[in-house]
């Protein structure tokens, strides 16, 4: 379907032209005085240079044009020179039952569909993932979904860190605890054991441990960069220690990010672009891009136009080891030889831009990507306290994600066992629900390059622009659709009639405008305006309820129509939430 501003331009600026004037003044927009008109038009005054006219005597020009126009109620010329738009009920019925009847709600899928693999995930093997592991997460997922929904092919990758030092720091610490385990015997030629020396909890305290130990013992530090060393050559026992962190560290990964409702179609790590490394750094030598820098190896990748210092990217460091820079080109090369991407889209913290300026440049320096291959960047601000700082517990640390969830939703059963709006033993799964879309949202509704202030309190109200407030509203609009049923009523094959009063057009022209919301927030990459197009329709709807009678109608055929609406703005905000990445319960 057509955006309605579209068909609206599409009346407009045909009517400018039969006026005799350029049909491009003929563009609408949302009125910034909705007590007067729904849409406005400002060409007349636009023109009236081009034409040497009056801008009023322009605007009646055109509005004599549309005198029959079936779209608009009343297209009004105001001095000095608006245009005052108010669409007329037969048509906006005509558009939501257009709606309705298209199961992807108006949206159409993208004419040019384009390959993107998107980079979301990030977390370190061996390691919990804890609250700065949050933004991406949920940013990443719902850029994938919206992409998707909008027609394109869309790929996650969580490019796991399970290379370099933290592997050689876990194993010297496995062989000082545990040195009789086979991994260390150099000289044995058995089968390794099938289950992991560890747990997922011994492995997270491990690593911390170790790193703790190296930055104090310069010994132990020599003995894990030698370990890293031996395990990058290939080193029977450490490759297979190895493949048990990595299993034991992505199991937990998995569980952890299902609770996000966070899913990834690739799980590959640096480890699987090592193999790209020796020929990739030869090839940038080859060209003549890559040269010596006190030892290390580096590509100059400044331009003439940079208005602040772009230091050379560093493909090796001056012992021949590789850094995130080796590991993201090479990745970049991987990623084009086996899927082709048209767009390669990073969702990371903002304080490494200068990082992914140094990689992109030397990326398309090098011709590793084509040159209509689009590489992106979306940094994202801090998840901050109350005290303005980066998140953290009450001791002082790094929150573990499951923690925050943990907390998020023992509020949530709380608040839901005290409204004592639904039985006991379903609190507990509404909580986990209704507390994921308190994250989700209460991250989501901030544009992703701010710094944010998670506020419990806040995030988890019923009232105000969070996801409960969202959830209550969509659970209310179930629960008289439910009622209208058990009246022994259909909702099957219900048609919307022209609206009757004020609220229930303000309701329709919301609904209208979500193809449009949904296309213009992908293009911009902004989740945020998602949430604050549902937070309006919300809104619209809770001003709509309180002044209809809905199941008390008399008129039946009326009252179809109330339902038939209903039904459409439910699918509305259950689709937005979908691609937001929550989902509501059937009651609350």
């Amino acid at each position: 379907m057509k955006k309605l501003i579209d068909l609206i331009d599409q009346e407009m600026t045909a009517a400018f032209e039969k006026a005799g004037y350029e049909a491009s003044y003929g563009k609408a927009t949302l009125s910034n005085r909705p007590d007067l008109c729904e849409y406005q038009c400002n060409g007349a005054m636009a023109a009236a240079k081009t034409y040497r006219k009056a801008p009023i005597m322009i605007a009646q020009d055109v509005t004599a044009q549309l005198a029959d126009c079936s779209l608009f109620d009343s297209v009004e010329a105001v001095k000095p020179g608006f245009i005052n738009i108010r669409l007329s009920g037969e048509f906006l019925a005509e558009y939501m039952n257009g709606m309705a009847e298209d199961e992807r709600l108006g949206v159409e899928k993208t004419d040019h569909p384009r390959k993107m693999i998107l980079d979301y995930g990030g977390p370190n093997v061996a390691k919990p993932l804890h609250v700065g592991h949050l933004r991406s997460a949920i940013i990443g997922e719902s850029l994938k979904r919206m992409g998707r929904y909008m027609g394109h092919e869309v790929i996650g990758d969580v490019h796991l860190g399970d290379w370099g030092l933290q592997m050689g720091l876990i194993i010297t610490e496995l062989q000082e605890r545990k040195p009789d385990l086979v991994y260390f015997q150099e000289d044995y030629e058995g089968d390794y054991p099938q289950d992991p020396p560890f747990t997922i909890s011994e492995l997270e305290e491990i690593y911390p441990a170790a790193s703790a130990r190296s930055k104090e013992d310069e010994e132990y530090k020599a003995r894990a960069l030698e370990a890293t060393h031996q395990l990058q050559l290939g080193r029977k026992g450490y490759r297979a220690l190895w493949k048990h962190i990595l299993q034991v560290s992505v199991t937990d990964l998995k569980k952890n990010y299902a609770r996000l409702n966070v899913e990834f179609d690739l799980w590959k790590g640096e480890s699987d672009v090592q193999e790209y490394i020796p020929g990739m750094v030869k090839n940038l030598q080859d060209q003549g891009l890559a040269y010596e820098d006190q030892g290390a190896i580096v590509v100059d990748v400044k331009e003439e136009t940079d208005t602040k210092e772009v230091p050379p990217c560093m493909i090796l460091k001056s012992d021949g080891a590789a850094l995130y820079t080796t590991t993201d080109l090479a990745t970049i090369v991987e990623r084009m030889k086996l899927y082709h991407p048209d767009e390669i889209l990073y969702v990371v913290d903002k304080r490494q831009e200068m990082h992914f300026v140094q990689v992109f440049r030397c990326a398309r320096k090098a011709k590793m990507v084509e040159e209509n291959t689009k590489l992106s960047f979306l940094g994202f601000g801090t998840m901050n306290g109350k005290d303005g700082k980066p998140f953290k517990t009450r001791e002082g640390g790094v929150m573990r994600l499951e923690n925050l969830i943990r907390e998020i939703n023992e509020e949530m059963y709380r608040k839901i066992v005290d409204n004592r709006s639904i039985k006991e033993k379903d609190a507990r799964a509404t909580a986990e629900i209704v507390g994921l879309s308190a994250i989700k949202y209460g991250d989501l509704s901030n544009q992703a390059s701010k710094d944010y202030v998670f506020d419990m309190d806040r995030f988890t109200s019923f009232e105000g622009n969070t996801g409960p407030y969202i959830l209550y509203t969509t659970v209310r609009i179930k629960s008289i659709l439910a009622k209208y049923r058990e009246e022994g009523n259909r909702l099957e094959g219900l048609n919307i009639l022209p609206f009757a009063g004020d609220s229930e057009k303000a309701l329709m022209l919301e609904a209208a405008r979500f193809n449009g919301v949904i296309e213009n927030a992908f293009e911009e990459k902004a989740p945020h305006k998602i949430c604050s197009y549902i937070y309006e329709l919300a809104n619209a709807f809770n001003r709509f309820y309180h002044e209809t009678r809905i199941l008390g109608e008399e008129d039946p055929e009326r009252k179809r129509s109330l339902i038939a609406l209903l039904i459409l703005v439910r699918d509305v905000l259950e689709t937005c939430i979908d691609v937001l990445g929550f989902s509501a319960p059937e009651k609350m």
